[in-house]
Parts: C-alpha cells; sequence; structure tokens
C-alpha cells in the first residue's frame, strides 16, 4: 500500500483535506457548464489541499524588502503567512514533515483552479522520501498596493506525490497525425460530429440541443464508440488524512 503520512511538529495544526470538486467560479458558471469539463473537474480533486488556521489580509507596497508586505490578522490570532524572503512574497510556513515512498517526491503548488486575483502561488517539488526539513508554501504578489485577504479554512497549497524520474525516463517525439491511421480517424469522426453537434445547437428541437453537450469523453468512449482502456475516471475519489493514535 502506498503512503503520503504528514508528521505533523508538536505544538502545531495542520488543516488538510482532499482537494473538492466544487470552485466558486464554475458555480457561478451559466448552467455550472464549467463542471462539464472532465479534465477541470479531475484536476480540481487531484491532490490534497492544506488550509489556513486563521484569517488574515497582506498588502505590498512595491518595494523588494522584508517589510514591503504588511500583514493584518484577526484580533487575537497569529498570522498564517510571513514576509520572510522579501521581493512581494508571502510565505506560508508548513506545520509538518511529509514522508512518501522511496522514490516518490511531493509536488506542491497553489489551489488549482482558484485565481487569486493581485498574487500567484508558487509551485515546487520536494524529495520528501528522505528529507527532515520542513518547506515553504510561497504566493507572489503581481502588483503594489492591492490588498488581498485568506479566509479561515482557505486552501492555500495543494499537494500530490510524483514518482522522481519520470519524466526524464520519458522520450518525447513529434510526429504526424498522417503516422497513426487509427488515432487521425477517430480525431476526423470526433471533429466531423463536433461540427455538426455545434450546428444542431440552433434548433431547439434537436437531440443536440437537449443534450447539451458531447458526453463522449467524459463517459471514455472514443467517437467510433470504442470505450477507452480500463482506468478511465470521471471522478477521484481520494481517501483524508488519518490519525494513528497510540
Amino acid at each position: 500500500m502506498n503512503q503520503l503520512i504528514a508528521y505533523v511538529i508538536d505544538g502545531h495544526e495542520l488543516r488538510i483535506r482532499p482537494a473538492p470538486l466544487e470552485r466558486q467560479w464554475m458555480d457561478d458558471s451559466d448552467q455550472r457548464f464549467a463542471y462539464r469539463c472532465l479534465p477541470l473537474n479531475i484536476a480540481n480533486t487531484h491532490g490534497w489541499e492544506i488550509l489556513c488556521t486563521a484569517a488574515f489580509s497582506a498588502i505590498w507596497d512595491g518595494r523588494r524588502t522584508n517589510d514591503a508586505i504588511r500583514i493584518k490578522a484577526e484580533p487575537g490570532t497569529p498570522p498564517p503567512a510571513v514576509s520572510h524572503f522579501g521581493g512581494g512574497v508571502l510565505t506560508f510556513h508548513i506545520p509538518c514533515l511529509f514522508r512518501t515512498d522511496p522514490g516518490v517526491d511531493l509536488f506542491v503548488t497553489g489551489p488549482i483552479n482558484r485565481p487569486k486575483d493581485a498574487i500567484f502561488a508558487l509551485s515546487g517539488v520536494i524529495e520528501t522520501d528522505w528529507s527532515p526539513y520542513t518547506f515553504t508554501m510561497n504566493w507572489q504578489f503581481t502588483r503594489p498596493n492591492q490588498r488581498v485577504h485568506f479566509e479561515v479554512d482557505e486552501p492555500f497549497c495543494h499537494l500530490f506525490p510524483v514518482k522522481r524520474g519520470e519524466l526524464e525516463n520519458l522520450h518525447p517525439a513529434v510526429r504526424y497525425l498522417s503516422e497513426n491511421p487509427e488515432l487521425e480517424r477517430e480525431h476526423k469522426l470526433w471533429s466531423q460530429s463536433r461540427n455538426t453537434f455545434n450546428a444542431s445547437l440552433a434548433d431547439p428541437a434537436s437531440k443536440a440541443a437537449q443534450d447539451q453537450w458531447q458526453k463522449t469523453y467524459f463517459r471514455g468512449k472514443a467517437p467510433s464508440g470504442k470505450p477507452a482502456p480500463d482506468g478511465h475516471r470521471s471522478r477521484l475519489r481520494l481517501r483524508p488524512f488519518g490519525t494513528k493514535r497510540s
């Protein structure tokens, strides 16, 4: 059984959860249309989120020094983030050491598909199968004099394991589509059906108008009707972090 363990430093709190499917901007899309995009849905839930333990706001005045970010926390609560590196970088300390299986790293990034105005989450890859060092989650202000807010239980970090060396073992190549006749045939079927479907949307009585969107990829079927290989998923169901007490 593969493992991902978070060893919380004594005296600290870690709020972590499987990343949920829902996003406010997707809820607000017309008829929640954004949820029809399966790649978005899978990415949303592809890992775990670390949440803020307290609400705070921060503003950057544009200078490169450490004191250029002013942080305002709720009364009586320490802010979850600090200005440590300068350069308009807001830093969250992660209060635990993660452990992965041998040869497995941890990809750490900002909350996926959760845009935040005036600030951008930076990403990192950590060798968590051996490292005894904590790491930080950093956000870069994209413009000065714009206050940003983080709420209690708002995610500020998204993480998932990746196998070390997997990318370096790949042999990428460019080919013409005509060199793969079967793939080319499926693509042409899709392109033709897509054009026909889009043209039929103008007719309220058409099947396309009733269906509203084509579901072949969502259902794991090629345009010819051929099923996708075993392993196609329309939803991820990740386990929460459990606790083990002696």
